[in-house]
């Protein structure tokens, strides 16, 4: 444990948060802040959205939500509890600065693959980060793209991909049903490989139909714990901004959390919660049925403001 809080510590130090939010700070400025300026337009594109006959596989809305359902759960609940445990309520003000840059990014990365996605022999489309960096930056930049999709596969069985989720769900089924976890294990294997051998289209299809009802769902539940406790919403909110700018001197896990944890935290969860900059999204965009390469990065976009502004805000 020891070990792994080294690396952790190392990984998501000043470089790494400096190079995330640094390059959302530069997109967003090179692009007008179109985060701001677009967003009215971004969600119209949400409500009205349809399929038009563009080439893809899987219509926008469809792709969102496919890109949604890797996110919206246990980095809205889980994350975002750790990230408060660790670095104290003023991590949730850092994890709102990693969104909104990062809604920049999540921009980018999302109109980069579908304006360099692939179409192979049997009409099927490929894109993501491992296709712009090579036909975007040039053929000597394959290494890049190859170690891009080496690392992308590690991070979805390792990391945030699958065992933060399972790991949550066999806790929650062990503890408040009482459930032996290697139940929950079979269950999860034959309805997930039920969804997922039917490919892309059968993956959006149930994304589609889940992660709305999910989300709708889960804000309804916290928004009735905040109506509950309405009093106590201006303090907590007003603790968030004292502690992301002051060391926060609460006993309990938040002893000793200095501005730089709370950073840490924050910014950290923010990515594990919204993938911006992870390029996980991009891979799902670029099937999107869309001519407009822009049009997907603005729906893509929304993907980061629905689960961290929205969703993130409301269990912080």
């Amino acid at each position: 444990m020891e070990m792994l809080n080294t690396i952790d510590s190392f990984v998501w130090g000043p470089p790494l948060l400096i190079l995330l939010v640094g390059t959302g700070i530069l997109l967003s400025v090179r692009l007008g802040f179109l985060q701001v300026f677009r967003l009215p337009f971004a969600i119209k594109l949400i409500l009205t959205s349809k399929d038009d006959g563009s080439s893809g596989d899987i219509d926008s809305i469809k792709s969102l939500c496919t890109a949604l359902a890797a996110t919206i759960g246990t980095g809205n609940i889980v994350g975002v509890a750790t990230a408060i445990k660790a670095g104290g309520p003023g991590a949730m003000f850092w994890m709102w600065i990693a969104a909104f840059f990062g809604m920049a990014t999540k921009y980018s990365e999302c109109l980069l693959a579908v304006k360099f996605r692939t179409i192979d022999a049997n009409g099927a489309i490929a894109g993501g980060p491992m296709h712009y960096i090579e036909r975007g930056l040039g053929p000597k930049f394959k290494p890049l793209a190859t170690m891009f999709a080496l690392f992308g596969v590690l991070v979805a069985y390792f990391g945030i991909g699958t065992f933060a989720q399972v790991n949550s769900i066999v806790d929650i089924t062990t503890l408040s049903l009482g459930i032996e976890p290697l139940y929950t294990a079979i269950f999860l294997t034959v309805v997930v490989a039920a969804i997922t051998i039917g490919g892309l289209e059968s993956i959006s299809t149930v994304a589609s139909k889940i992660v709305p009802a999910m989300a709708v769902i889960y804000f309804l539940s916290t928004v009735g714990f905040l109506i509950t406790f309405a009093d106590k919403v201006p303090a907590a909110i007003a603790q968030i901004f004292y502690s992301a700018f002051n060391p926060t001197a609460a006993a309990g896990g938040f002893l000793g959390a200095t501005v730089m944890v709370a950073m840490r935290n924050g910014v950290a969860r923010g990515v594990f919660s919204n993938e911006s900059g992870l390029g996980s999204a991009p891979i799902v965009a670029a099937a999107a049925k869309t001519e407009w390469p822009a049009e997907q990065g603005l729906i893509s976009m929304m993907g980061t403001f629905i689960d961290t502004i929205i969703i993130c805000t409301l269990t912080g």
